[in-house]
């Protein structure tokens, strides 16, 4: 684990303990999905909802809580971190660890549903869910679109999320994206 993943561990962290208490627990979890659903802004269908739902659900139960080394149901930013690092240590891996997640976020972000995430749905979603100033929004997104198409399609989301939990280069672009990391 380097100190890069610890800082954009510790910016996720930031961001999935929605009621801001220095734990994520079973309830943030399923309010991140809840406040996903949310700043799309109007309600998605059921099947995109329910597989968000069961998606996080899957997270909380195979990725954070086996976290909580205590065994108190909640998962503070040292087991959490300690935790990725067991876990996310292959990016071949993502396929099972986070895609599924991944591939519902991308069907609420992409809100025309056109198969691509333009710039204004990708800043809607990052400055309500994670809150992401709008700059900072920006700038993240023209790096994340390596083809320069104006929109991210899901090979560019997923590959923006493999960077995010596996990568160590300071340099890459999805480190800032649930907000600037710094140092």
């Amino acid at each position: 684990m380097t100190a890069l993943q610890d800082l954009k561990y510790g910016q996720w962290f930031r961001g999935a303990d929605v009621d801001g208490d220095g734990f994520i627990t079973q309830r943030d979890v399923r309010n991140m999905s809840e406040r996903y659903i949310a700043a799309r802004g109007a309600t998605p269908d059921y099947a995109t909802t329910h597989q968000l739902t069961e998606g996080m659900d899957g997270f909380w139960t195979n990725v954070i809580a086996p976290m909580d080394q205590d065994g108190d149901g909640k998962v503070d930013l040292r087991e959490m971190t300690e935790g990725f690092k067991r876990v996310l240590t292959d990016p071949a891996l993502y396929p099972e660890q986070i895609e599924p997640v991944t591939n519902c976020f991308f069907d609420l972000v992409d809100l025309n549903a056109d198969g691509k995430i333009d710039q204004a749905e990708f800043q809607q979603m990052f400055d309500s869910v994670a809150g992401v100033p709008g700059e900072d929004c920006a700038a993240v997104f023209a790096a994340l679109d390596r083809d320069g198409s104006g929109a991210l399609d899901r090979a560019e989301f997923h590959q923006a999320l493999t960077e995010f939990f596996y990568g160590n280069n300071p340099d890459a672009p999805a480190n800032h994206l649930f907000g600037k990391v710094t140092a």
